[in-house]
């Protein structure tokens, strides 16, 4: 008999046994993209595993079995969906990779994953439980684009070996998030050009400081460039 109440499907935390039942990986995909999309619509600040259950048609105890906290479900469906990741472009020369990855990711930070981006780098400030997670599942998921082509520019003999591992490696994407936050998007291309040949390029070229400089970058190393990419 139908429902009475006016309910309908999907919308009380009981709808879920009238679908087919789900397991594996088509259920985690329904889970982890119900978590994006409540990412957009309601913020981190908002989003719950109670909402994402309902969203995805399941209960909360499927997501629990696999998440223990919102955090890791939110920090695991970003991943899947490959949201820190872009495209690392070869075109030969390190500044014209670097110009290309900053513009993809501009393009990307004018699409909804840039309003997801800035609610979740302002919960990073904010839970530092979170921010831990991420900083883990970014640094362990693999090179960044950025490490990836500094890597090839040393290869090349563009740029030092001690670079990729030092905190001068992620100034270009540190500095096209910065304007991101401040001002928006679409960020301008001169101001990306800007960031490449006024700041980062002669960053990049300049001679290691008064430190000894050993060939792995030790004194300017802090690991931050293991996680160079995401914007």
């Amino acid at each position: 008999m139908p429902p009475s109440n006016g309910d309908t499907p999907g919308r009380s935390a009981g709808d879920h046994r009238r679908n087919p039942r789900r397991r594996g990986e088509e259920l985690e995909h329904a889970i982890l993209t119900a978590a994006l999309e409540e990412l957009a619509e309601v913020g981190y600040a908002g989003l719950t595993m109670e909402r994402v259950a309902v969203r995805a048609r399941t209960g909360k105890a499927a997501l629990y079995r696999r998440w223990p906290s919102r955090a890791e479900l939110v920090v695991d469906a970003c991943a899947a969906q490959r949201f820190f990741d872009a495209e690392v472009p070869d075109t030969g020369s390190l500044r014209t990779d670097v110009l290309a990855v900053l513009r993809l990711l501009s393009a990307r930070l004018a699409t909804s994953h840039g309003d997801i981006l800035r609610g979740l780098l302002t919960e990073i400030m904010h839970d530092p439980e979170f921010a831990r997670l991420v900083r883990e599942r970014v640094h362990t998921a693999g090179p960044g684009p950025i490490q990836i082509l500094l890597e090839r520019a040393v290869a090349r003999g563009e740029i030092a070996p001690w670079i990729p591992a030092s905190r001068r490696a992620t100034v270009a994407v540190d500095l096209l998030r910065n304007h991101y936050l401040l001002h928006g998007a679409p960020i301008p291309d001169d101001v990306i050009t800007d960031i490449v040949d006024d700041v980062y390029l002669p960053l990049l070229l300049a001679p290691p400081n008064a430190a000894a400089r050993t060939a792995g970058g030790s004194a300017e190393s802090g690991g931050s460039a293991k996680s160079s990419g995401s914007a």
